[in-house]
């Protein structure tokens, strides 16, 4: 009988510890509905080592780091509820946008690939996805993915807009000609004019790129991208400094904007503001990972800096992945000099000769068929 009894407290002690471990998670719950994040955290981050299998508590604490900026703690937290429940959209998207948000591409791009296949018709992931893609600068890739949704929803500006940047960064100026009228046909815009200027930026025509993104700025300075593109044809139009002013408003913006990153560490480059041109720069390269000119000008400080052998490594992988790249040629057999290493120096001189005289004989037989 005494055994029984023993059983009888046990048991209602354990469901008293029960009762108490809920009450904290919904109190997380309630602080959390209410707004007051601050404290919802610290509630969450009681309750979760009692219960540490509870997805409810590990996505929920994860949404609440991301409300707060913390989205390195939030992407651990969505990533341990997914392991949970491996199945479950809601969570995959938390976790794509914090990726997302961080400038984490390639995961987000990977997540939000995904959820599209599973809803098709969901347009918030695929316009995410379609927006990694552009930044990764995967064009044809968003032109299949937004070209069947473009013809199913005309009208809607969003994607045309989307659609539109892929198609000109591409260089399909004919096709991105077609979206640009069909976004004019409502007026005259920011997303037209910033179109426009980018068509005119790929073809060499920088005043006309100058005057219509000029323009762009004026009629929307929110609109992603527009000072990116802004810059580009303030600094091909010979007006550093302002393209600098441009870039900075760009990464205000958005600090993971590959191009005025990359174009900014360039400027600041050439500038010798080399700190602070190489994190510009690693911004870029954590944006696209594989891109040979922020990978090529990152190799260039570190051979200014001294650090000879860092830059050799990243210039001898780069002349293999682009042998043509004549000026990454020119750098490493700059380096190797430095290095001692007259024979690696010598070949890659030898290389940067036979390659200038291609480009000039190619150059003088554009010249005759003139």
């Amino acid at each position: 009988m005494q055994y029984v009894i023993a059983l009888l407290v046990v048991s209602g002690a354990a469901r008293a510890q029960t009762t108490d471990v809920e009450a904290i998670l919904k109190k997380a719950v309630g602080l959390h509905q209410a707004g007051d994040i601050a404290a919802a955290i610290p509630a969450y981050e009681e309750y979760l080592p009692l219960r540490p299998d509870s997805p409810l508590a590990l996505s929920n604490l994860g949404a609440a780091y991301a409300r707060v900026g913390r989205y390195k703690d939030a992407i651990a937290q969505y990533s341990r509820a997914l392991k949970l429940q491996p199945d479950n959209l809601p969570i995959k998207m938390n976790l794509g946008l914090a990726y997302y948000k961080t400038g984490q591409l390639e995961p987000a791009a990977l997540i939000f690939e995904k959820l599209h296949r599973a809803a098709p018709d969901q347009t918030q992931p695929t316009l995410l996805l379609a927006d990694c893609w552009l930044a990764m600068g995967r064009h044809k890739q968003v032109d299949a993915l937004l070209t069947p949704l473009s013809e199913k929803n005309p009208q809607d500006l969003a994607i045309a807009y989307m659609l539109g940047t892929a198609l000109v960064r591409d260089g399909q100026t004919v096709r991105g000609q077609v979206i640009i009228d069909r976004i004019l046909r409502n007026g005259d815009s920011a997303e037209a004019r910033l179109l426009l200027g980018a068509t005119k930026l790929n073809a060499q025509d920088y005043p006309g790129a100058l005057l219509d993104l000029a323009k762009a700025v004026e009629l929307n300075p929110n609109l992603p991208d527009v000072y990116s593109y802004y810059g580009q044809a303030l600094q091909s139009t010979g007006d550093p400094v302002a393209a600098v002013k441009a870039y900075r408003s760009a990464l205000a913006a958005n600090p993971n904007n590959f191009t005025a990153n990359l174009q900014l560490g360039v400027l600041l480059k050439d500038d010798q503001k080399l700190d602070e041109a190489l994190a510009c720069l690693q911004r870029a390269l954590e944006a696209r990972p594989r891109d040979i000119a922020a990978g090529y000008h990152i190799a260039a400080i570190e051979m200014q800096q001294g650090r000879l052998d860092a830059a050799r490594r990243k210039l001898e992988q780069i002349v293999k992945e682009a042998p043509g790249f004549t000026a990454a040629h020119v750098t490493l057999a700059t380096v190797y000099y430095r290095l001692k290493r007259k024979e690696d120096g010598d070949r890659e001189r030898a290389i940067v000769r036979k390659l200038t005289a291609e480009t000039q004989a190619k150059q003088q037989q554009g010249v005759n068929v003139k």
